[in-house]
């Protein structure tokens, strides 16, 4: 527990959380108009990432007519570079210094108007065909990084929004909840403006394949009004979206207010960000969150990425696959309160089994695949995608509070812990899609067929339900060792408090550092 520093104060944790002590005043509470503003001030991204994951292959493809090798060059580079731009971001924020409107936000105020620049032109058709290949591989590589610089700092002001970890758990529960509604607004708007553009079924029209020649970038004259069309129309969408980014910075701006390192103490100096990352690497309780929610969040991509494809050609479900979209994320919308009553009900970690409840649904589809079990399995699996995306972002803001009991002079390591987060889950998830790809690849996928073979479908078989469940298995077995429970999370805000109050400087740390322990 703590020595020294709660030596002159005989309360318990629990009352002093309660208390003037512990607790926030209720001047400092958190309002619903803050949790609000921040959680719309990051729904812009999460729309314009639902409008690339479903549409920018396809877009690649029909409209902008590069070959297929080409298209997956674009997607893997672009994602390796916002990959890549995660622990970048996190360097230069984490030295940045506090500024009138805090030390966050001018990153995202200023990231903003060159991330809908480099939208746009992302799916802008440019005149010349040669070329075509670098104009999207460059800006979708911009546009990966500058979302990178906008979403590092975004995730890290949940730790500067209040004192309180409610607060805090409920400004995640907001977040998580806006961004999955975020998705859900992205497919559905981006789906309703360029849905003309593709209104041919090739399965049933010869006349809409062979849009591609041997080097790719040929265009069949009677193809150009269709061209035409879809390039004013994604161009359109494009537009939209961009608009949608502009409304949320500004909600963003004037809606929160980001307060200082709340629990540094005022001597405290900033931890350079390669000492902080070697420091971040040796918090147990963090390599622990993290080695399980990369295990669960490749299993959940891998369930996402490969489910159209499952109900196209391996479940006979062509024709409701849209629909099925829409219930998972639905389902994982209308959810979120839930999952937030269930981790202040009963824990964090007990709340994590919830992601569990996808696998005997997705192994029936996989077994039994039928409308009514598909139906099933998607809104069983938005509910446990739902807590997957709600548990790490709640539960890494305790981590960062067990960091600070044991480093009590530091300060500006929540980027390093945000941005490593980031990159780790996001290389883990690339890779998982990678190997989804280059296994259907080698069993003989053919891009464009009505009818794929049946080794192809074994394949989506197991990497939609067999690959997934054993994942979420083995994460939620080492999420078991997670150390920090609801117990150990009061004594550190307790413990976090009376530092604070008792040491008000550096040197006092330094003379009585050998008087504290946790």
């Amino acid at each position: 527990m703590v020595g020294a520093a709660g030596a002159g104060d005989a309360r318990l944790p629990e009352e002093i959380a309660a208390g003037s002590a512990g607790g926030p005043r209720p001047k400092d509470k958190l309002s619903v108009c803050s949790k609000l503003s921040y959680a719309i001030g990051g729904a812009p991204n999460q729309v314009a990432s639902s409008a690339t994951a479903f549409f920018l292959q396809i877009y690649l493809l029909d409209i902008a007519q590069v070959t297929p090798f080409h298209a997956s060059l674009v997607l893997f580079v672009g994602k390796a570079c916002g990959a890549l731009a995660d622990p970048v971001a996190g360097f230069f924020i984490s030295k940045s210094k506090w500024t009138k409107i805090g030390r966050l936000m001018p990153w995202m105020l200023g990231c903003t108007p060159f991330t809908i620049v480099s939208y746009f032109f992302l799916w802008y058709l440019p005149p010349f065909i040669a070329g075509r290949v670098v104009w999207y591989l460059a800006f979708y590589c911009l546009y990966q990084a500058l979302t990178t610089l906008f979403q590092v700092p975004y995730c890290a002001l949940t730790m500067f929004l209040s004192t309180d970890q409610k607060d805090r758990d409920s400004a995640t529960a907001y977040r998580i909840t806006v961004e999955v509604l975020g998705t859900l607004i992205g497919a559905a708007l981006q789906g309703q403006i360029v849905a003309s553009a593709h209104a041919s079924n090739h399965c049933s029209q010869n006349s809409t394949v062979g849009f591609l020649n041997s080097s790719g970038l040929q265009q069949n004259s009677s193809s150009l009004p269709i061209l035409a069309h879809g390039r004013n129309v994604y161009m359109i969408a494009a537009g939209v979206i961009g608009g949608i980014y502009l409304v949320g910075v500004v909600i963003l701006f004037f809606g929160v207010k980001e307060i200082d390192d709340p629990y540094a103490l005022s001597s405290g100096k900033t931890v350079p960000f390669f000492k902080g990352l070697r420091l971040t690497m040796k918090c147990g309780p963090y390599m622990n969150l993290t080695a399980s929610f990369l295990l669960i969040s490749t299993a959940v991509q891998l369930e996402q990425g490969n489910f159209v494809l499952f109900c196209t050609h391996a479940a006979g479900l062509r024709s409701h696959f849209q629909n099925l979209v829409m219930t998972i994320l639905v389902s994982a919308v209308l959810s979120m309160p839930f999952w937030q009553w269930s981790l202040q009900r009963f824990g964090k970690k007990e709340a994590a089994c919830g992601i569990s409840w996808m696998i005997p649904f997705v192994v029936m589809l996989v077994t039994v695949p039928n409308l009514i079990v598909a139906y099933a399995a998607a809104f069983v699996s938005g509910l446990s995608i739902a807590a997957s995306l709600l548990l790490p972002w709640s539960m890494l803001p305790d981590v960062v509070d067990h960091f600070r009991l044991q480093n009590p002079c530091s300060k500006g390591h929540e980027t390093i812990f945000y941005s490593s987060y980031v990159f780790f889950t996001k290389m883990a998830a690339g890779i998982g899609l990678g190997i989804s790809a280059s296994s259907l690849e080698f069993v003989g996928y053919e891009s464009g067929s009505c009818r794929q073979s049946d080794s192809v479908v074994t394949v989506l078989k197991v990497l939609v339900g067999g690959v997934p469940a054993g994942l979420i298995f083995l994460g939620l077995f080492i999420l078991l060792f997670y150390p920090i429970n609801e117990k150990s999370r009061k004594e550190t805000k307790y413990a976090l408090e009376m530092l604070r109050q008792t040491h008000p400087s550096t040197e006092n740390i330094t003379e009585n550092e050998d008087n504290t322990s946790v």
